[in-house]
């Protein structure tokens, strides 16, 4: 008998826990985060998007919800064995579910969000609420959860097992219906969560929104009570009159999974031919996957209320990626699938007027509330530029809302701000792209611009060497790169009688022809400088050729195999140039010039941010010119 049992006896699985979640467990069992409380809304929330996803696959599988049609969250309090119980009847878990979605970090920018992780328990408590992973906040109470669940569809159970100390178990377990049930087992200090009225004020305070009815069981004297605690309509159906802020807070931290506050809500219904109710969110904080490649929107579509996907590219533009939030629509068959969406004229439409509305409401807080808006560009400008580059339809009203930094103004410009700050007689709008806005600042080009107190934007975003290449102009005003062909300051500033810069003397033509004798092919010319003020020399790019910056970006991404030959500027009034032209005019000048000549050039390189093309000549040369100034 005892041989049978053992045979019967449902074997355990024990894994250790992904590297990055063993140290949030760490986090969340050793916190002091004063919002505990929090683990309460992240549950229920998981359990509101399983209900979500089993109606949306119960449209092509009715079986699905025949043994529960009805979908309910419930809350059981147990206070002899000092545990809580959140329990759901959505789509429940299968073992690879249950492996997949808690035993790793199942999603995107995992990476950049363990990078982020200062020590500082509060700013990586928000910074946990932001990636999405906020099942993990139940080890801030608990020292033990177990999870029994039920994948709908399917005849047989799982349990999954943890302290949140490194390890967990999975075993084949017994479960009556679909779904799934967490039980946490609370620690000493966290018994507070097992008042009715504790419970009851969490879950009206972050749940009520909930389009799912929450149950709190609880018992007295023996008697077990259910009450139905939360409203229980979805937050976008009622008028905007009776939504407070806190509630619209909320209803962005359960449809963002976030912790941080909206920077601006958006909240209107589209009545007409088509007929769709908006409720949607541009984010406080930079969300973790903004900068993921896959470029995803996070906008949740529904049909008559009814969850349909969260990975829907045809909402909105992946230049607005950063929105979050929903978006119903009335006139969708329920039963659509992911490949109908596509091409769909209803979503074009929708798309199309939702993306309009979006831009509209940046540009009246652009325009009425500047600093409020420095703070989004700061956070999505980047993104939203993208739109430049690839929203020809929008391309102007994008440009609109773009803004700069500047070697004219403390804080960002616009364009049109740029325009009007522009010198009688200047026809250009000058810019200059690089890695930083620290590094561009720096940059040799800008020395005769800023000396005739010409305005440049400092563009240090890896988009800007793209969306440029699709703008000429802006208000009937070249854009022009400060870092290709010549540079005309003399046009540009009327004002100036400077003519001394103009002049090309005998010597600094000699050295001119020494320095291309000497360079070669490294160089496609040299020429005289009328950018240059304090730098002895720099690199542009000719006339006709691609920006400096966008091959660099190109190359570093192999699509580019080799940088193409850049034209070598040298400053006549700078000493050392000076010294060498009193060289250059005198005999066999090439080849006493010949380590100078090289180091001129390594000299550019290293300020644009390379390394000489060969480090080891350069030592050796630099090595000798120091011997000889020392000796």
């Amino acid at each position: 008998m005892t041989a049978k049992t053992e045979e019967k006896a449902p074997k355990t699985e024990k894994h250790g826990f992904q590297a990055e979640v063993s140290r949030l467990l760490h986090m969340m069992v050793h916190s002091v985060y004063s919002d505990r409380e929090i683990f309460l809304r992240e549950l229920i929330s998981n359990a509101s998007d399983a209900c979500d996803k089993i109606r949306y696959e119960s449209q092509t599988d009715k079986s699905l919800l025949e043994e529960e049609p009805d979908f309910s969250i419930s809350i059981r309090a147990d206070k002899a064995n000092r545990t809580l119980t959140v329990s759901d009847n959505g789509i429940g878990m299968n073992r690879d579910d249950l492996m997949s979605h808690l035993g790793t970090i199942a999603r995107s920018g995992t990476s950049a969000f363990m990078e982020q992780l200062s020590g500082d328990k509060k700013k990586d408590m928000n910074l946990i609420g932001q990636f999405g992973v906020g099942f993990y906040s139940v080890f801030m109470v608990a020292d033990k959860v177990t999870v029994l669940s039920r994948r709908a569809g399917e005849d047989q159970g799982w349990s999954w097992i943890s302290d949140g100390l490194g390890e967990y178990e999975i075993a084949e377990a017994d479960k009556k219906g679909r779904g799934t049930e967490i039980t946490l087992h609370l620690k000493e200090d966290a018994e507070e969560f097992l008042e009715q009225h504790r419970l009851q004020n969490i879950i009206k305070t972050y749940s009520d929104h909930i389009a799912i009815p929450i149950s709190l069981v609880t018992e007295t004297d023996g008697e077990e009570a259910s009450e139905k605690v939360n409203e229980g309509t979805a937050l976008w159906v009622r008028p905007k009159s009776d939504i407070t802020e806190d509630q619209y807070k909320e209803f962005y931290h359960h449809v963002a999974h976030a912790m941080d506050d909206p920077w601006m809500t958006l909240h209107y219904r589209a009545e007409g031919v088509i007929e769709y109710t908006v409720l949607m969110f541009v984010p406080g904080q930079q969300p973790m996957d903004l900068f993921d490649p896959a470029r995803r929107p996070r906008t949740k579509l529904y049909v008559k209320r009814v969850f349909i996907t969260d990975d829907c590219e045809d909402l909105v533009p992946g230049y607005l990626r950063f929105m979050r939030g929903i978006v119903d629509s009335e006139d969708l068959p329920l039963n659509i699938s992911r490949e109908m969406l596509q091409n769909n004229p209803v979503m074009n439409k929708i798309r199309k007027a939702v993306t309009n509305k979006i831009l509209s409401e940046l540009e009246k807080k652009a325009d009425k509330e500047p600093e409020a808006y420095a703070e989004f560009w700061k956070n999505f400008g980047p993104v939203l530029k993208e739109g430049i580059y690839e929203d020809f339809e929008r391309r102007d009203q994008l440009l609109k809302l773009a803004r700069f930094d500047s070697t004219g103004v403390d804080g960002l410009t616009s364009l049109a701000d740029y325009v009007s700050r522009m010198k009688e007689g200047q026809e250009t709008i000058y810019y200059i792209t690089g890695d930083s806005p620290e590094q561009v600042c720096r940059s040799p080009q800008l020395e005769g611009f800023k000396a005739k107190e010409l305005e440049v934007l400092l563009l240090s975003d890896p988009v800007d060497d793209f969306w440029l290449q699709m703008v000429p102009e802006f208000d009937g005003k070249k854009l022009q790169s400060v870092t290709r062909g010549s540079a005309d300051l003399d046009d540009a500033d009327k004002e100036s009688d400077d003519t001394e810069e103009k002049k090309n003397t005998p010597e600094i033509d000699a050295l001119v022809g020494a320095l291309k004798a000497n360079l070669g092919e490294a160089v496609k010319d040299v020429r005289p400088s009328r950018r240059l003020t304090d730098s002895a020399v720099c690199l542009v790019a000719d006339e006709g050729d691609m920006d400096m910056h966008l091959q660099k970006i190109l190359q570093a991404h192999n699509k580019l195999d080799m940088m193409a030959a850049r034209v070598l500027e040298i400053n006549p009034n700078h000493e050392l140039i000076r010294a060498m032209a009193d060289i250059a005019k005198g005999d066999n000048s090439v080849d006493r010039l010949k380590d100078a000549s090289r180091l001129l050039l390594d000299q550019a390189l290293i300020m644009e941010g390379e390394a000489p093309s060969d480090p080891v000549a350069f030592a050796k040369r630099l090595a000798g010119v120091m011997t000889r100034g020392l000796s």
